[in-house]
């Protein structure tokens, strides 16, 4: 009621947002400071101009969506929250730090198919490919940035595919920029699997990305869920172009089937990274020069084995 009261009171706002953030440790609270995420939001565009209340605000959202992740607690984002926070953005679209909050929680918020279905209509795809190109230095923008592209591009939904396609080179390019940060690179990849299977990787850009997807596993290959990603990614191209199917038998930094090897002997007691290893396989072997090669480096073992280590699925 004091929010609501004072809503054009930038103190009282400020206050208010101290007074909840004290709740924040008390588990018990969480039930009530959920009910007050809309009021923050509202108060935060209200105010929208001062950024101590945006940089007050996003840690307090962070806070309340933090614990109730902790908690197992299912949070139902109104509309109004989704579209305060993406009109911020554009406001404070130079604002590095708190655009570092900003990503954060929008990261936590996509996670909610509706809450990032409110997001692609408020137009935040855009958005995130000018923040992306802008501070493509910062990690943690990187990092949450992808994470939400990659909600908002995977879905079924009709995406304006142009924008989706210049997503590509933007998120090809914090990949190569951030190439030797596992989490960073990790959300690339999974944008970037979600941006193929949505048909926006260009025939001409596919052997580049599948060299690029190829060295990130490399890098990272201790890391399940970047194999997991990197692998769905590649076995997409490897759909659509053959070059990239034989590019990646015969890239000069090694061959993609001794890379699967690798990634296998790291993750064999894995079933979901064993799985989308197969899913990759199985693009390869439509490829009848490219099979000739698998057998030659005896990956009939290999699949031998996944067949006797998992013989339910």
């Amino acid at each position: 009621e004091f929010m609501q009261a004072f809503w054009d009171v930038e103190e009282a706002q400020a206050r208010a947002m101290q007074h909840l953030a004290s709740f924040v440790g008390d588990k018990s609270a969480l039930p009530y400071l959920l009910n007050f995420t809309e009021l923050i939001a509202f108060a935060m565009k209200a105010h929208i101009d001062s950024l101590k209340l945006q940089v007050d605000g996003c840690s307090l959202l962070l806070e309340i969506l933090s614990q109730a992740l902790e908690q197992d607690v299912v949070m139902a984002l109104d509309e109004n929250v989704t579209i305060s926070l993406s009109e911020i953005v554009r406001k404070h679209s130079e604002n590095e730090e708190l655009l570092s909050l900003l990503c954060t929680l929008l990261m936590m918020i996509s996670a909610s198919e509706v809450a990032a279905e409110n997001l692609r209509k408020a137009g935040l795809i855009s958005d995130l490919l000018s923040i992306l190109k802008n501070f493509l230095h910062n990690e943690q923008i990187c990092l949450s940035s992808c994470a939400v592209l990659w909600s908002l591009a995977v879905s079924e939904n009709n995406v304006d595919q142009a924008l989706l396609k210049s997503a590509v080179p933007i998120t090809t390019a914090v990949i190569q920029e951030h190439l030797q940060n596992g989490a960073v690179t990790e959300s690339a990849c999974s944008a970037l699997w979600a941006l193929s299977l949505q048909g926006c990787v260009t025939e001409n850009d596919c052997e580049p990305t599948t060299v690029l997807l190829m060295d990130a596993l490399r890098m990272n290959l201790e890391r399940a869920m970047l194999v997991k990603n990197a692998c769905l990614a590649l076995a997409s191209l490897l759909r659509l172009s053959e070059i990239s199917a034989f590019r990646f038998i015969t890239d000069s930094k090694g061959s993609g089937i001794n890379l699967i090897k690798d990634a296998y002997h790291l993750h064999c007691d894995d079933p979901e990274v064993v799985e989308n290893i197969c899913m990759l396989i199985n693009e390869m072997v439509q490829y009848d020069d490219i099979v000739l090669d698998m057998l030659s480096q005896k990956m009939e073992e290999l699949l031998c084995e996944i067949k006797s280590r998992f013989p339910s699925s």
